[in-house]
């Protein structure tokens, strides 16, 4: 083996084992708890804050250059979520997500005297799941950002990490192919979307605190139709369905006294589609803050946001699922006054736990009530 290789494999584990650190200090649990926690590295602030760009409104998002990696804000991701179904009518859901986490603002790491062709201050993970009525299997790779190893690049756009890799045709987001393979599970997906981006917030400004202590840049695209193959136990099945990608970077996305949030996507019968979250409070004292979108394929949307009161915005959980992780609400009544939307959701596997380095719950959902639909939930901070 090339002695070079050996070395490269010795650093790559030592970034690992940074990021690992870096996500331990992060995280501060409850005294139940003994895990890491996605609200915990998300909220809390670094001693370097002000190395990293902050989030500000009045941004002017640019397309295609805003789909690639923004390496000077601490976190970010690419998120895809989507429902299908096998030519036999099984529904299915998949998940498969990119995060970015800067152990140090690439400024600064600039500014180092001990800048080489594997320096890099960015550290990627990639979660990957596939969930049915009975099963859910998810897997997760890490690694150092390195145009061999993980990266985001241009021409044409490519997000990946190792093996798993979204690959557009065009330096856009679309028409692209979407490839994981685990030891368990595999998915090639065919990815394509004519509608416009939708900018969640105040034109992409997304705040998670009625004071707008801190925020997020975020964008979505929830009009994504899905063909491809899936492999579970062997065997290889064709899938058709519909997909979301929601993309965020920040240096903050959460306040010290928020625990985490309840995530919801959702397309609806109406051919619109539904981006809503709760951020909820450490304790009782900090009230949730409510945000959600209403949105078109033609590009048109509506903000729906209820800072600090439930006059617009309701959700209530109705059933509970305990799992190896921790206990999370699977089911909910979502009421938002102003759309007239009272719905019941329910999750497809209520056992759709990510019992990852950082775990929390993602999996596919149904809606029942004043609208019919599916989509995706994500809890976190339990």
């Amino acid at each position: 083996m090339d002695p070079s290789f050996k070395v490269k494999q010795a650093v790559n584990h030592l970034w690992l084992v940074l990021l690992a650190l870096l996500t331990l200090s992060a995280c501060q649990q409850p005294e139940s708890s003994s895990s890491l926690s996605m609200g915990g590295l998300l909220g809390e602030p670094s001693s370097q804050m002000d190395d990293y760009d902050s989030v500000t409104s009045g941004y002017q998002f640019s397309f295609p250059d805003d789909h690639l990696s923004h390496d000077n804000f601490r976190q970010e991701w690419w998120y895809l979520t989507a429902n299908m179904q096998t030519q036999s009518g099984e529904k299915l859901g998949i998940q498969w997500t990119q995060f970015r986490i800067a152990l140090a603002a690439d400024n600064a790491q600039k500014n180092t005297e001990h800048n080489t062709d594997w320096a890099t201050s960015q550290m990627y993970m990639s979660h990957a799941a596939i969930t049915s009525q009975n099963h859910h299997q998810a897997a997760e790779k890490w690694s150092r950002g390195h145009p061999n190893l993980a990266d985001v690049s241009a021409e044409p756009f490519t997000v990946k990490l190792d093996d798993w890799q979204w690959v557009s045709e065009t330096t856009g987001l679309f028409p692209a192919k979407l490839s994981v393979a685990t030891d368990e599970f595999s998915y090639q997906l065919s990815l394509t979307s004519d509608a416009p981006m939708q900018l969640q917030g105040d034109e992409g400004f997304s705040i998670k605190s009625a004071d707008a202590a801190v925020a997020s840049y975020y964008y979505s695209q929830p009009f994504i139709e899905l063909s491809g193959t899936i492999t579970r136990n062997g065997i290889q099945e064709s899938v058709t369905g519909k997909a979301w990608l929601d993309r965020e970077w920040s240096s903050q996305f959460l306040t010290k006294a928020q625990q985490g949030w309840d995530w919801f996507s959702i397309r609806l019968d109406d051919d619109s589609a539904l981006m809503v979250f709760q951020l909820r409070g450490a304790d009782e004292k900090t009230p949730a803050f409510y945000s959600a979108r209403r949105m078109f394929s033609a590009g048109s949307g509506r903000n729906i946001t209820s800072a600090q009161s439930l006059d617009d915005i309701s959700m209530t959980p109705l059933s509970w699922q305990q799992t190896d992780n921790g206990k999370y609400p699977t089911s909910w009544q979502l009421a938002i006054a102003s759309e007239q939307i009272d719905i019941t959701i329910s999750a497809l596997n209520p056992n759709s736990n990510m019992p990852l380095s950082i775990p929390y719950w993602e999996g596919p959902i149904s809606v029942i009530g004043s609208h019919s639909g599916d989509g995706y939930m994500e809890l976190t901070g339990y």
